[in-house]
């Protein structure tokens, strides 16, 4: 299975494991899963830290990037397709890293790993907590 990590999920992934749900965990461990961090979630994770945001991850995007890779997670460029199906997307979502979040699950096509319920309720047969 190919997996899309959400920013949360990535982040506690590396930095807070026990936050992840049981069948989150497992799927990860799972090593004929394919793991995947999109670099919107380190651009998302760039623009939290830096602006000090309560909810901030724990550590800058030069660090994120190093504890990916570390962990084993492959980075899902952000491609011209991508693009174009955020704008085809017939959801309710505004937030516009989890739109491209899920345009990219729906592209590749991928399951996104998130415990958003608002991505849950776009995605209910493509998402995994």
């Amino acid at each position: 299975m190919r997996l899309l990590l959400d920013t949360h999920a990535a982040v506690w992934a590396v930095a807070s494991p026990e936050r992840l749900s049981g069948s989150v965990a497992e799927a990860i461990a799972d090593t004929s899963n394919e793991i995947f961090v999109s670099v919107a979630s380190l651009w998302e994770i760039a623009i939290k830290f830096s602006l000090g945001r309560k909810q901030a991850p724990p550590f800058d995007a030069e660090a994120a990037l190093t504890f990916f890779h570390e962990t084993g997670f492959a980075l899902l460029d952000i491609t011209p397709a991508h693009v174009v199906a955020v704008g085809k997307l017939a959801i309710e979502h505004s937030d516009p890293f989890d739109r491209l979040l899920i345009a990219q699950a729906l592209t590749e096509p991928m399951v996104l790993v998130s415990k958003d319920q608002k991505i849950a309720a776009c995605l209910p047969q493509l998402t995994l907590w």
